[in-house]
This record gives C-alpha cells, structure tokens and sequence, in this order.
C-alpha cells in the first residue's frame, strides 16, 4: 500500500492572484443581422397590422445559429420616468398609476421598466436617476443626468469577475446622414435639411466618430449598490462625460443625448400602429421629421433623435439603428477592454525527508520473503533503497481521497535527498 504521512496547518498556504484578459468586439459582430439576435416577445394589437418587438438584444461573437457562437452583451433601451421626455410625451395616468401614452409612441412603458430594473440594480433603488458624472456626494446637476440610456451589459464569459480599470474604450459615430437624392423611406426630393436616416434607411455615410472611454477612473474612483462605477469620457475632451460603466456588474450605461450629435434633424419611417399607406411607406409605419407634416407622420417638423425617435421607434428600430449605424459595419475594434479573473490558490506542501517515502508500494518491490529485490545479487546489505514517486493523494481525516497530482516525471527518492512537492489547488 502506498505511504501516508499528515500534512500540519503550517504545510498549507492561501494566496490570491488576477489574470486579466483582453476583449476585443468588431463592428461586423453588433452591426451583423446573424451575429444579433432578437426576441420579438412585444406585440401590440388593434390599429394596422401591428408592430413586434425586442426588449433587448444581444450581441454574439458568430453566427448565433451555431453551437459555437458566445453572447458577448447584450444591449437595451431605458428612460428615465421623471424626465422631460415621458412628461412631454405622457397623456397622464390611469386610476392604478400606469402611465399612458399616445398611440404615435411606441413601448414607452417598457423603456421606462427597463430604466427603472437597471437603477434598482445598480443605484439599489429603481426610482433613482443615473448622472454622470458618477457622484454619491452632492446631488447632480440637470445636465449631468441620464435621462435617456443605452444599457451595454457584458456576460460573465467575457467580463469575468469584473472589468479593468482604465481599459475600456469604443468607438461611436456621433454622425448620421444621407445626401439629398440618395434615396430614404419616401419622397428624396422632402428629405429635411439634406438629412434623413432610419431603422429602414441604409445610410451612406457616417461621421463624427469618437472613441469613449474611461480614462481618469482609476483616480477618481466611486462605489455604488452595483460596486465600483467609473465614468466613461470622450477621449478627445476628457472633461465630457457620456456615461458610466459599473465595473463589478460588467455593465456600460451611455447618455444617449451625449454619445449621439444632438443637433442632427432625422427623418425615415418607423414602426407604428398605423393602417394607412402612402408615399414610402406601408401599413404598419409612419415617417418622423417628415417636413410635408401630412398627417402620416410624427407632426414633428425637424425631429431630432431625442426625443422623437426614441419615443416613436420600437426597441428593436431604435436599437436596430445604434448596431447597424452607430458602431458601424467593417472588421475594426467597436469596444475593447480587459477583464479581471480572480484566482484564489491553495498551495500544498508536501515534504518528505531523507528517511521517508524511499520504499514503493509496488509488490515487484519484495521478494516472496519479503525481502527488498536488489538490483545486483549479493550486494543487498550495501545498495541503499530508492523510490521514483509520481502520484501524490491528498486524502481528509476520515482517510477518503480529494485529489491526486501527477508529477510530469517520475522523481528519483533516496535517503540522501530531502524532496518538496509543492501542490497547487486554484479556484
């Protein structure tokens, strides 16, 4: 049988490490229709043929349909139910407290869910409002709150315990736009101020690219509910703050009105309840910023992105659009950052001296008296006895055995040798 010895409370050692790793997304991969999957789980009924719709979506590393493929994020829409936004776009409440909004207006009462499920995660109460700069100290300034968001949240495959300090950066086009006569979601020749782009607009262009990151947090670091928060900066002008990542969550929220050019005019067709059809457009859409104002439209003359497009456009149109236009479609880094892997080790030293463990437990050992074999006949009382261990048990009180180690080679024991096998148990 093999040989036990008891391994003491000073054999056993704790230590703890990180191991960081880099994450690299490409545009192709949020941008491409079979690398983002949707979940059209919202259905409206009634008036036309009726809109469906994601609540979020999410974003894979291939092709989704493939065993292979890996969620990398998935992304979503919230706003804020305080905001002037839902105030401006709200027609009151009903007996029960449910706001209730115009049919113009598309799955308000969701993105005020979605806003409201976030805080309650990441500021521990879902009537709080997100602000960035991030600040537990004083309260926020108006323009420093958040009230439209796009919520970026990581999976634990690549966020692993958390996200590095100082490591995050994307690159966001704060630009959209078409010239005139390139074609829209109706009549080029009424296109608004030479602008028109969309959820069903294939755009020619794209401008005004900026790479958000969070440079600076590691000096100015905050704590919230959700655990560590940093704020996530125009790399250009540092001093412009667009959002905030939770680093602990694996969760990015952006400031919608921020990331994007807040003074861009948009137009094109949306989804919406609406059973008429006309020029560029079918049953089951409207047109927003339409400078005609011809009744089949938003009413809005000059739309601008917040807050007529988000509060017209379903999820899936709005979110369609920040994947396919805003992060842009090509094989160039979209984000990038490293992830914080925590590993906790135990390390088990085993020690045998001179005078142990220099017998095998391998009956070709002996001899049939018991007798150890001895290499050369005649020389048993002068050659000294040796072992070649390569398994070591690591067994509990009640003698069950935990683990086994396998050395890589077999390692020669003899009395004149003190040997240390140093186990290593991460987790």
């Amino acid at each position: 049988m093999a040989t036990y010895k008891e391994i003491s409370s000073a054999d056993i050692k704790t230590s703890r490490s990180v191991l960081n790793q880099l994450v690299d997304i490409i545009q192709e991969d949020i941008s491409g229709s079979t690398t983002r999957k949707k979940y059209q789980v919202f259905v409206t009924g009634g008036v036309g043929p009726g809109v469906t719709s994601s609540l979020f979506q999410t974003v894979y590393d291939q092709d989704y349909t493939l065993q292979t493929a890996n969620p990398i994020f998935d992304m979503t829409l919230g706003i804020y139910s305080g905001s002037g936004i839902v105030s401006a776009s709200s027609t009151g409440q009903d007996s029960a407290g449910k706001l209730l909004f115009p049919s113009s207006s598309l799955m308000m009462r969701e993105k005020v869910n979605v806003y409201r499920q976030f805080a309650q995660l990441l500021l521990g109460n879902a009537t709080h409002q997100f602000s960035t700069p991030f600040s537990t100290s004083q309260p926020a300034a108006d323009d420093d709150k958040i009230d439209a968001a796009l919520f970026l949240t990581f999976k634990r495959l690549f966020s692993r315990d958390k996200i590095k300090r100082e490591t995050f950066a994307m690159k966001f086009y704060q630009s959209a736009s078409r010239a005139p006569g390139a074609g829209g979601g109706f009549n080029p020749t009424h296109i608004n101020n030479g602008v028109t782009w969309g959820p069903n607009i294939n755009l020619g262009t794209v401008s005004g690219s900026a790479i958000y990151t969070d440079v600076g947090s590691s000096t100015a670091k905050e704590t919230s509910v959700g655990g560590e928060v940093g704020n996530i900066v125009d790399s250009s002008n540092t001093s412009r703050n667009v959002g905030l990542l939770f680093y602990d969550m694996g969760i990015a929220v952006l400031d919608v009105e921020s990331v994007i050019s807040g003074s861009q005019h948009v137009s094109g067709t949306v989804s919406a309840m609406n059973s008429a059809s006309g020029n560029g457009y079918a049953a089951g859409q409207i047109v927003i910023g339409d400078v005609r104002k011809s009744g089949r439209g938003t009413g809005t003359h000059k739309a601008k992105f917040v807050p007529d497009f988000i509060v017209s456009g379903s999820m899936d149109d709005v979110l369609d659009h920040f994947a396919s236009v805003r992060f842009q479609s090509g094989s160039l880094t979209a984000m990038t950052f490293q992830n914080v892997t925590n590993i906790n080790s135990t390390l088990v030293f085993c020690r045998a001296t001179s005078d142990e463990f220099n017998y095998s437990s391998n009956p070709t050992f002996t001899d049939d008296t018991g007798r150890i074999n001895c290499i050369d006949s005649g020389e048993e009382t002068t050659q000294r006895t040796f072992s070649f261990p390569t398994t070591i048990g690591l067994y509990d009180g009640r003698n069950q055995l935990l683990a086994v180690a396998k050395l890589s080679r077999p390692v020669e024991k003899n009395d004149e040798k003190d040997l240390t096998f140093r186990i290593r148990l991460d987790f």
